[in-house]
């Protein structure tokens, strides 16, 4: 067990649910045996501000509850401070704490905070932008970028489901263009993942894939139809052998990526840059707590 002597909490509490987890995980860190500077941020925009203003205090550990986004977001913050992170998912995929083996309650990530150990590991990068765990070229993306503000918070979750059934229609494969350094290979795809880890969406996808391998996996699912697409998500999901069927794999310290047309490209959940892009590896720029 490590001894910490003084650690930062920060919550992403835009929702209502968000709020109630926060109070939740004070309670439960009331059994830890050094003081949390705990904070509630109602507002996204006011996070990294949060963040800075925690890390001015000098804490040993800097806990950040939130989604795959929020963690994602705030990590580049970190890398080179005397700090190690923890992690509260409160996200709806979770990937990054499910590539941790964390477990996914809060009372169950906290004693990770308690009784765990400090694990050196990768960050993956988009050009300059570091990320957890993973990025992404296809549909999600081109959902994410295109929903009207608004959408979701007006008409609910079916609004959001129909604005992406209709963005589903009017999706199309495209040509991705991976230079692994030995030379550029050019191929028709449905999706592309960029991964740190093996989870994505919540889905185990990317076996290649580790936060502690010092390099950075490319993985393109190659077809000429969108039903492609449908066929590996559920094989995925149902952890099937088929799933490797559409899939091929790059994997190095840095990959020059391209697509034709120009795409978005999420990371971690977040549409942040635009295809070309250069994909690496961070190697071992960061400690987080992990089950011991």
């Amino acid at each position: 067990m490590t001894q910490f002597t003084s650690a930062a909490l920060i919550v992403n509490a835009k929702s209502r649910k968000g709020q109630k987890l926060f109070r939740r995980a004070c309670a439960a860190m009331k059994g830890l045996p050094f003081p949390v500077d705990a904070h509630a941020v109602e507002d996204p925009d006011d996070l990294e501000q949060t963040v800075s203003a925690a890390l001015a205090r000098k804490p040993q550990l800097v806990i950040l509850g939130g989604g795959d986004g929020t963690v994602s977001g705030l990590v580049d913050m970190l890398v080179g401070k005397d700090v190690v992170l923890g992690v509260l998912p409160l996200g709806t995929a979770n990937s990054f704490a499910r590539t941790l083996g964390l477990p996914l309650d809060v009372e169950g990530a906290i004693d990770v905070i308690r009784t765990g150990r400090p694990k050196r590991i990768d960050l993956g990068m988009i050009d300059r932008d570091y990320f957890a765990n993973c990025a992404a070229m296809g549909i999600s993306p081109q959902i994410a970028e295109t929903v009207p503000h608004g959408l979701k918070k007006v008409l609910g979750r079916i609004g959001y489901l129909g604005w992406a059934t209709w963005q589903f229609a009017r999706f199309k494969p495209f040509i991705l263009t991976v230079d692994d350094g030995s030379g550029a290979k050019t191929m028709r795809v449905v999706e592309v993942r960029i991964s740190n880890g093996p989870y994505h969406g919540g889905t185990w996808l990317v076996d290649e894939a580790s936060i502690a391998s010092g390099e950075i996996v490319v993985q393109a699912v190659t077809g000429r139809y969108k039903r492609t697409l449908a066929k590996n998500w559920a094989a995925s999901f149902f952890r099937h052998e088929s799933r490797h069927q559409d899939t091929v794999s790059f994997s190095g310290k840095s990959l020059r990526i391209d697509t034709k047309p120009s795409l978005p490209i999420s990371i971690d959940g977040e549409v942040l840059a635009h295809t070309p892009v250069t994909a690496r590896v961070a190697a071992g720029v960061i400690e987080v707590m992990v089950p011991a």
